[in-house]
Parts: C-alpha cells; sequence; structure tokens
C-alpha cells in the first residue's frame, strides 16, 4: 500500500514550482528533490538542503544556511555531503526560493557532469 503524500513534500513541490517541473523521491530517512533526474535539494527533519558548489556554499551561509552533515555510524564522525539549509526567508517566498533553487539546479548538474558513469553490473543469464 502506498504511503499517503507527505504534507511537506506537497509544500515543497509548490514552493520550488518556480523552477519548473520537480519530483521527490523518498530515500532513507528523508528525500531527495530532481529535475530531469538531476538531485538538486536534499529534505530531511522537514529543511530544506541545496546542492551547492563553493560560490553557492559561501552565499547560503552568509544568508545563516547550515550545512547538512551525516554521522557516519561506524564512528558517528560527521561527513559533509554538498548539501547546504534553505535561508529561513526563502521558506516564505517561493521566487527567493526559485532562485536559490535555480543555483543549486546548476551546481548538481555540473557535479554530475564531472563524476563519472555509473557501471552498471550484467544481468545474470
Amino acid at each position: 500500500m502506498p504511503k499517503p503524500p507527505d504534507p511537506f513534500h506537497e509544500f515543497v513541490l509548490e514552493l520550488f514550482s518556480g523552477v519548473g517541473p520537480v519530483n521527490i523521491r523518498r530515500m532513507f530517512g528523508g528525500a531527495g528533490v530532481y529535475q530531469d533526474g538531476v538531485m538538486f535539494a536534499l529534505l530531511a527533519d522537514d529543511q530544506i538542503f541545496l546542492k551547492v558548489d563553493p560560490a553557492l556554499r559561501d552565499d547560503l551561509s552568509a544568508e545563516g544556511g547550515a550545512p547538512f552533515l551525516y554521522l557516519r555510524s561506524s564512528d558517528a564522525r560527521p561527513i559533509d555531503l554538498g548539501y547546504v539549509s534553505l535561508p529561513s526567508s526563502a521558506m516564505d517566498d517561493p521566487d527567493e526560493a526559485a532562485l536559490w533553487a535555480r543555483r543549486a539546479l546548476s551546481a548538481a548538474r555540473a557535479a554530475k557532469a564531472k563524476s563519472p558513469p555509473k557501471k552498471r553490473k550484467p544481468k545474470p543469464a
């Protein structure tokens, strides 16, 4: 049985509507926000974290953004995954949110272009 729609996910879809069609996929304890197969935002604990490059990280940090840190289970050491929270002012302003999201989408596309293609395992005969 499918899970009912998440109200926060519905809010995020509406907030980012100015970016164009986006979709949300649940993963682990959170979710990813995608456009054309590129993940540009991470949702965790009802917060939005945007994929960043160095310039976007600096700009988001200057607006009060905090990095998303994953605590590795083996040693509880924090790992920075390259996402920074959306400024609180953009949570109530779809135009501002769309501006930040477009920059995050550019950063995500550039990162994807730099990464080597994933090798697929051959299917057993």
